[in-house]
């Protein structure tokens, strides 16, 4: 099979080579590489074995735990060619152009950062035990519902309320949601929007759905930041919890994600943070007294500055 190498596959292992260019005052310097280590050698410069592994355990990631499609002779020679190119860089003084410091520094300081949160779950690891009582508390212990429910969706408030008051005199929930509704003009489905959880759905939506009795509609309209909603209750079931080991591959990242933040704020709160520019744009200023505006176009400027006095509303985000 002839395949060709990504080009220098610079999006990964050679960035941890050109950060090492030029070391930090104080930092670590790169252990000297001895021949037994290497598996070649560049104008006197040897190239780790243990590089070639990260290369290797790099292009497993990327195919998803299978064997890498490259033969061992063709990562060899990408890592040759990488280590001439690298030293062609140095001989030209390319590591000392400014933009090249700016990349190597933002690609080291990333390199930082994955490496004192690598550090910190090494340290706090994710136990049996947390993944058990995350489990316990969000997915086994909880009294799970599912609810079966139709939607009828609209732009306005108006246009709901006229909607619930066809179907007080008995009007029919999926022909109204087929002619009226922005969900279900296009695909004639009544509406209906099967079987789902409330955490598929934004607050707003699902705490309505709760309360109403199976076959009953919302009496007053329900609103998202995606329309105005009448909801009508169809069916409910208790949700069968999934075994701990069909989840708990989805609970480790979540619970690394709570520690990691934990761990953040933490420091934040620890360090002399000043922020030194503005964080939101400044308003624009009013025109000079020597340069009047026009009287036709002052009602038009004046719009805006209406609209940013009123409060926004806040929309439920969708979990």
């Amino acid at each position: 099979m002839n395949r060709k190498l990504i080009p220098l596959l610079i999006a990964s292992t050679v960035i941890l080579s050109a950060c090492d260019l030029k070391p930090k005052t104080g930092a670590a310097s790169v252990p000297a590489v001895k021949k037994e280590d290497a598996i070649a050698s560049v104008n006197g410069q040897y190239i780790s074995k243990k590089t070639l592994e990260d290369l290797e355990k790099d292009l497993a990631q990327r195919g998803h735990g299978q064997a890498p499609a490259f033969p061992k002779e063709k990562l060899v020679d990408e890592l040759i060619q990488r280590e001439i190119l690298v030293q062609d860089a140095v001989l030209k003084k390319l590591d000392q152009a400014p933009e090249t410091v700016a990349q190597l520094d933002a690609a080291r300081k990333a390199i930082l950062t994955q490496a004192s949160l690598q550090n910190y779950l090494k340290a706090n690891p994710i136990t049996d035990a947390d993944i058990k009582k995350e489990y316990d508390s969000k997915v086994g212990g909880a009294n799970g519902i599912e609810y079966k429910a139709s939607h009828i969706l609209v732009k306005t408030e108006d246009e709901a309320k006229k909607l619930i008051a066809e179907l007080d005199k008995g009007g029919n929930f999926a022909k109204l949601a087929n002619k009226h509704s922005l969900d279900a003009k296009e695909s004639q489905n009544g509406g209906d929007l099967g079987w789902f959880n409330p955490s598929q759905m934004v607050a707003p939506f699902s705490e309505a759905v709760a309360k109403l009795e199976k076959g009953k509609y919302t009496k007053t309209p329900v609103k998202t930041q995606f329309g105005w909603h009448i909801i009508l209750s169809e069916d409910t079931r208790k949700q069968a919890a999934p075994p701990l080991e069909a989840v708990k591959e989805q609970l480790t990242p979540m619970l690394q994600r709570q520690k990691i933040q934990g761990m953040v704020e933490g420091l934040r709160k620890q360090a002399k943070v000043e922020i030194l520019i503005p964080l939101k744009d400044e308003a624009p200023k009013a025109p000079a007294a020597s340069a009047p505006v026009p009287a036709a176009a002052t009602p038009a400027a004046a719009e805006p500055a209406k609209e940013a006095a009123k409060p926004a509303e806040a929309e439920p985000a969708k979990k």
